[in-house]
């Protein structure tokens, strides 16, 4: 009777369970937690040999590869636990590509970009992709990925934006290659941050180049009275951290960043070095620099000594 009177009970959604959230996380992700182990001891790996490119110290190949050895082999086990996870895909192909496995690094970034879509996948899949095939010297799947990752300046998409300005120029293309640097850099370019010193310098070696020499010291002489004492520590660890497709576009970079310090001998060193290297495109460039140069020495009394600044090593 009392029941009839109070109306009919209402039903009540039961209480969730308090893990219900771990629960589908653990049915989505099972092994989440010791991927995220892995991911971050590979980063930590990882990290050893990127300081030591801001250093002076001479790592042998063998004392760099045993650090990504060690991530290569962690990333390979967090794939197995989780093969879709972006983030070990990304850092197991740059792992790969460090330990010269090019398909493995390949075929790990592919499948990132199939799991986030190519306009997703961010400048470090993109640009890493790109940067792959233009060292295999497939230069127009390069850039159609090296677009990809043109966007904001950071530590990944400076670098391709600069291989793809190299890209375009060696396509005779320099016009849309000076186009893709001057857009990339900032409207002002006040200090320089790293990123943009490396894009900026990019754009004085093109000019260089198209032997618009000029346009290329105006923008030396800018960074220089910018950066001022930093100039030369900035542009070294960023250079430094390049990989330079073609390999002797390194040798360019290099002279052409010595002879804005005013230490011609190193600078003729890598412009000969550049020059010797093959039938390359801006060979003719390189021999100029070199008469330049001897030129100097010979109507000028003295010739600046050596600097102290070791060249970048090889990444």
């Amino acid at each position: 009777m009392l029941a009839a009177v109070a109306g009919p009970a209402r039903a009540r959604p039961p209480a969730a369970a308090p893990d219900a959230g771990n629960f589908w996380r653990e049915v989505i992700e099972p092994h989440a937690d010791e991927v995220q182990v892995l991911l971050r001891n590979a980063r930590h790996t990882m990290r050893e040999p990127d300081n030591a490119l801001m250093t002076d110290s001479d790592w042998a190949v063998e004392q760099r590869q045993k650090f990504f050895v060690d991530a290569y082999n962690l990333l390979r086990y967090a794939r197995k636990l989780s093969p879709n996870n972006v983030e070990v895909l990304a850092m197991f192909a740059r792992a790969a590509d460090e330990l010269g496995k090019t398909r493995e690094a390949i075929e790990a970034l592919e499948t990132c970009i199939r799991v986030t879509g190519p306009d997703k996948a961010g400048a470090e899949v993109t640009g890493r992709l790109g940067a792959i095939y233009l060292r295999l010297g497939e230069r127009d799947t390069a850039i159609r990925w090296l677009r990809y990752a043109q966007g904001p300046l950071t530590s990944d998409s400076a670098p391709a934006t600069v291989h793809l300005a190299n890209a375009l120029a060696a396509r005779g293309e320099v016009g849309k290659a000076l186009d893709t640097l001057h857009n990339a850099l900032p409207p002002t370019a006040f200090g320089y941050q790293p990123d943009a010193a490396l894009v900026a310098f990019a754009l004085a070696v093109l000019y260089d180049r198209d032997e618009q020499l000029a346009a290329a010291f105006e923008i030396l002489d800018r960074m220089q009275a910018s950066l001022q004492q930093g100039y030369a520590m900035v542009l070294h660890n960023e250079l430094a951290k390049l990989r330079y497709a073609p390999a002797e576009d390194e040798h360019y970079y290099l002279a052409l960043f010595y002879e804005s310090l005013g230490h011609y001998v190193e600078a003729r060193a890598q412009w000969a070095l550049y020059a010797a290297s093959g039938e390359s495109p801006w060979r003719a460039r390189a021999l100029a620099h070199i008469a330049a140069i001897d030129h100097q020495r010979r109507t000028s009394p003295t010739v600046k000594p050596p600097t102290q600044i070791k060249p970048p090593p090889t990444p």
